[in-house]
């Protein structure tokens, strides 16, 4: 699918060569691309709203990656991040992810696969606008979720998600009381399949069991035994 009208992608990276690479193949996949060396000018442009996604490295000068990430949600950005690190291990991932992050990609990548990952966040993203056209709000029992603003209530108390957690959350409430296998979550959620890295789906499960469901009576989230997950309307 060719991207649509003009999208923009910032990359910020500190290896020239990288950064040029990824420059031109995006370029030559239709999109507008910006470039930042170090982190603290990666903040600053990335800042601005101008972008469509992110491309971020996280070992970067001035600023590391992952405070520029934490700077960067904390100020209410939601932009779709990627990031970029040389660390190919489940907790690094689960961190990048718990830090605001979107996707994650090990170096040295694939371009193929770099670009696919590009197309599959903005395609995410694409959606909640389209769909918060005809509603802006998704209900289910006492659970409230706004996609526009991609705010999650229950029983009128805000929860707060990371990006992750809500894609996750609007994936399982858009197909509720539907069996969802870990191979399924991985694929519609994260876009790819993580050979061998199901447990990411179970980490993630557990840490919106513990903002959704803890406390409450009713259990939103359930484990179909030798399948997956999913999630239960209240009478259902």
């Amino acid at each position: 699918m060719p991207p649509s009208m003009n999208e923009r992608i910032l990359v910020v990276e500190d290896e020239a060569g990288i950064a040029r690479i990824l420059q031109l193949e995006l370029e030559h996949e239709g999109y507008t691309v910006g470039v930042a060396d170090d982190g603290r000018k990666g903040y600053e442009m990335a800042s601005t709203g101008e972008w469509d996604l992110v491309l971020l490295d996280v070992m970067l000068p001035e600023m590391s990656g992952i405070e520029v990430l934490r700077l960067i949600r904390q100020a209410g950005n939601p932009v779709p991040i990627i990031l970029l690190t040389a660390r190919d291990t489940v907790p690094d991932k689960v961190s990048g992810f718990e830090h605001g992050a979107n996707d994650y990609i090990t170096k040295p990548f694939a371009m193929e696969e770099l670009l696919a990952r590009v197309r599959n966040i903005l395609r995410i993203f694409q959606q909640y606008p389209k769909e918060a056209e005809g509603s802006d709000l998704i209900k289910l029992g006492d659970l409230s979720i706004e996609l526009r603003s991609r705010k999650v209530y229950r029983k009128d108390v805000l929860i707060e998600l990371t990006p992750r957690e809500f894609e996750l959350l609007v994936y399982l409430v858009e197909n509720r009381n539907e069996e969802k296998s870990r191979e399924d979550i991985l694929s519609e959620v994260w876009g790819y399949d993580f050979i061998g890295e199901t447990n990411l789906v179970d980490v993630y499960i557990r840490y919106l069991r513990q903002k959704l469901d803890k406390g409450y009576r009713h259990k939103l989230i359930h484990t179909v035994r030798g399948v997956g997950y999913m999630i239960k309307e209240p009478d259902a």
